[in-house]
C-alpha cells in the first residue's frame, strides 16, 4: 500500500521546542513501522519561511528573510536528523519547486471558480507604513475575552478575522491600525460547506479533538478566506496586477505536502498520481492549533483541485506545557531541542515524548520526570535487560548464543506482540504501544530472576542454554518492535547480533553466533542534574 505522511511544518523563525517534537514524533514512529511491514512510504514535512515574523526578524537583524529563515531551515534538519527522524524529504516553502507548484495549484482554483476576487478593508498600521497580516493583528477574541490575533484564538480555538477583534492594535509597534481598502484574492469556502460537513461526519481515524473542534467550525458556518495579503515576503501571486501581493502562508504550507511529496516522486522516478490517488492512506501530524488547517482548509484546497487524495488520519497532538506553566518562548519559558540533543540521548527524548505523549490530553514535561524516566525504564529496565543477557552469554559462553530452543511461551508472546503493537501503531495509540513493549520487557527481567542463570550454569547447564538462547531471541525481536520508537538503542543491538532483517516480524538469531561488541545502551544520569537544569531554566 502507498502510505503518505506529512509532519506539520515548523515555521523558520527560531529554535525547535520541546511542543514542536512532542507533536511531531509520531509521523516518524509511523514511517519507520510502515517501512518495516514492506509499505511504499512517503515521508515529508519542511520548514514554513515565509510571513512577516522572518520579515521583521531580517529588518532588526539587517539581514535578508532567507538568511533568516535558511538558518532555521539548517538548524531544524541537523536536529530532526541526530533524533532519528526518517523524512523521505524535508523540504522548505522558500524552494523554488514550491514556488511554482503552489502558484499552478492556484491558478487551477481560480480556473475552477474557487478563488475569486474581492475588495476588502485591511488594518493598515500608519506608524510601520504597511498593512497588517492577521497574525499581527492582535486584540481581544470576540467569543471569550482573550487575548488573540486577527487569525486565530489560541485560547478558543476560534477561526477569526481581522475585523472580528475587539481593541484591535499593531502587533508590531502597539498602535492602533486604521483601515484601509485593498483588493484580494479569497477561497470560497462556503461553497465547500455541504462537502467538508459531509467529509467529517465520515471521517474515522481522527483523535477526538480534530473532531469536535472541526464540527464546531462548521456549526458556526464556514465562511471565504482571503489566500493573498499584502506582504513582502511570500510567493507572488501569479495574475497580473497582483505582482506585488503575496499568496498567505496557511495556504502555501499545507501544499507544501503536495510539493515535496512530487518533489521527491519524481527525484526516485516514482508516480506521484498513485500516492494522491484512491490506493494511498493519508496521516498528518500536527499540534492541536493547526487541526483546522489540516481538517477543513487542506481537505477544501484538494477538492477544489479536484481528484486529490483526503486526509485519512488525523494525529493531533495537545499541548506541552513545562514544569506547571505554558510554554512561552517570548520569555525564553522553553526547553529548546538542540540544547537537549548537546545533553541527552536522543531515545531519552523520544521515549519520554511518546511514552508522556499529549494524545488524548495536555501533558507536563518536567526535569525530575524526564531524568526518573530514563533512569528507571530505559536504563533500569531495558538497558538492563540488554546488557545482563549478553555479558553473560559473553563470560560464560564465549560470547556464542547457547544451544537451544525459545522458551515456546515466550516466542508466542513477541508474536502476539508484534500483532497488538502494530495495531495500536495504526490507530495513533503510540503510548500504549511503547507500554506494552515495556510491559514485556518488565516480565523479560522477571523471567531471567526467576530462571537463576548463575545458578544454572552450574548445576544445569542445559537450561542455562535454553534461558541464555530465549533471553537472546527477546532481545533480538526488542530490536525490530522498539525501532520505531527508539531507532538509536534498536540500531546498537542489531550490530551487536549482526541482524540484518528489516521486517515486522518475529526473528530468531542462530546458535553459535558470535555475538559482536557488547556496547552499553544507555548511562545512568547524575539525579543532581534535576536541580540544576530548573535553575538553568529559571535563570
Amino acid at each position: 500500500m502507498n502510505i503518505f505522511i506529512g509532519g506539520a511544518w515548523p515555521y523558520a523563525n527560531g529554535s525547535l521546542h520541546i511542543g514542536h517534537i512532542a507533536a511531531l514524533l509520531p509521523g516518524d514512529v509511523l514511517a519507520r513501522y510502515h517501512r518495516l511491514k514492506g509499505d511504499s512510504v512517503c515521508y515529508v514535512s519542511g520548514s514554513d519561511c515565509h510571513g512577516t515574523p522572518i520579515q521583521i526578524r531580517s529588518n532588526k537583524e539587517g539581514v535578508s528573510p532567507e538568511q533568516i529563515s535558511n538558518y532555521y531551515h539548517n538548524e531544524f534538519k541537523n536536529s530532526f536528523n541526530k533524533l532519528g527522524f526518517t523524512f523521505d524529504l524535508y523540504n522548505q516553502t522558500n524552494d523554488l519547486f514550491h514556488s511554482e507548484f503552489v502558484q499552478e495549484f492556484f491558478s487551477k482554483l481560480l480556473k475552477n471558480g474557487y478563488i475569486y476576487k474581492k475588495t476588502i478593508e485591511q488594518a493598515f498600521c500608519q506608524k510601520c507604513n504597511q498593512f497588517l497580516p492577521d497574525r499581527f493583528v492582535v486584540g481581544q477574541c470576540p467569543n471569550c475575552g482573550s487575548n488573540a490575533k486577527g487569525d486565530q484564538c489560541d485560547s478558543c480555538g476560534s477561526l477569526l478575522e481581522q475585523s472580528n477583534l475587539n481593541d484591535r492594535r499593531c502587533g508590531i509597534c502597539g498602535e492602533s491600525p486604521i483601515c484601509k481598502t485593498t483588493e484580494h484574492f479569497f477561497l470560497a469556502l462556503s461553497k465547500l460547506e455541504q462537502f467538508i460537513n459531509k467529509y467529517i461526519n465520515c471521517s474515522s481515524g481522527w483523535r477526538a479533538n480534530a473532531i469536535s473542534l472541526s464540527q464546531r467550525y462548521i456549526d458556526e458556518g464556514l465562511r471565504d478566506r482571503a489566500v493573498t495579503r499584502d506582504l513582502q515576503w511570500g510567493i507572488p501571486v501569479p495574475v497580473e496586477g497582483f505582482e506585488t501581493k503575496r499568496i498567505y502562508v496557511w495556504v502555501e504550507a499545507v501544499l507544501g505536502y503536495l510539493s515535496a511529496s512530487k518533489k521527491w516522486a519524481l527525484a526516485n522516478n516514482l508516480n506521484w498520481e498513485s500516492l494522491w490517488g484512491d490506493n494511498a492512506l493519508h496521516y498528518y501530524i500536527h499540534g492541536k492549533d493547526n487541526i483546522p488547517f489540516h481538517t477543513i482548509i487542506l481537505p477544501a484546497l484538494l477538492k477544489a483541485h479536484g481528484n486529490l487524495h483526503l486526509p485519512d488520519k488525523i494525529i493531533s497532538s495537545e499541548y506541552v506545557t513545562l514544569e506547571g506553566r505554558k510554554i512561552s518562548t517570548s520569555q525564553n519559558w522553553a526547553v529548546w531541542i538542540p540544547y537537549l540533543l548537546e545533553n541527552y540521548n536522543p531515545d531519552t527524548i523520544r521515549y519520554f515524548f511518546i511514552s508522556n505523549g499529549p494524545e488524548k490530553r495536555d501533558i507536563d514535561f518536567s526535569w525530575r520526570e524526564f531524568i526518573n524516566s530514563h533512569n528507571g525504564e530505559l536504563l533500569g529496565a531495558f538497558g538492563n535487560f540488554v546488557n545482563r543477557s549478553l555479558v553473560f552469554v559473553e563470560k560464560s559462553f564465549d560470547s556464542k548464543v547457547p544451544e537451544g530452543q525459545c522458551n515456546p511461551n515466550i516466542r508466542k508472546l513477541l508474536i502476539e506482540l508484534y500483532s497488538d503493537v502494530g495495531k495500536f501503531i495504526e490507530q495513533g495509540n503510540f503510548k500504549d504501544a511503547l507500554e506494552n513493549i515495556f510491559s514485556f520487557i518488565r516480565s523479560a527481567n522477571k523471567y531471567f530472576d526467576e530462571e537463576q542463570p548463575w545458578l544454572t550454569v552450574k548445576d544445569n547447564v542445559i537450561k542455562c542454554k535454553e534461558t541464555l538462547h530465549t533471553c537472546v531471541q527477546i532481545i533480538a525481536n526488542l530490536s525490530i518492535l522498539l525501532n520505531p520508537f527508539l531507532p538509536i538503542s534498536s540500531e546498537k543491538i542489531k550490530d551487536m547480533l549482526k541482524i540484518e532483517t528489516n521486517s515486522w516480524n518475529f526473528i530468531e538469531v542462530p546458535s553459535d553466533l558470535r555475538i559482536g561488541d557488547i556496547r552499553i545502551l544507555f548511562e545512568r544520569i547524575d539525579k543532581k542534574r534535576i536541580e540544576e537544569e530548573i535553575e538553568k531554566l529559571k535563570k
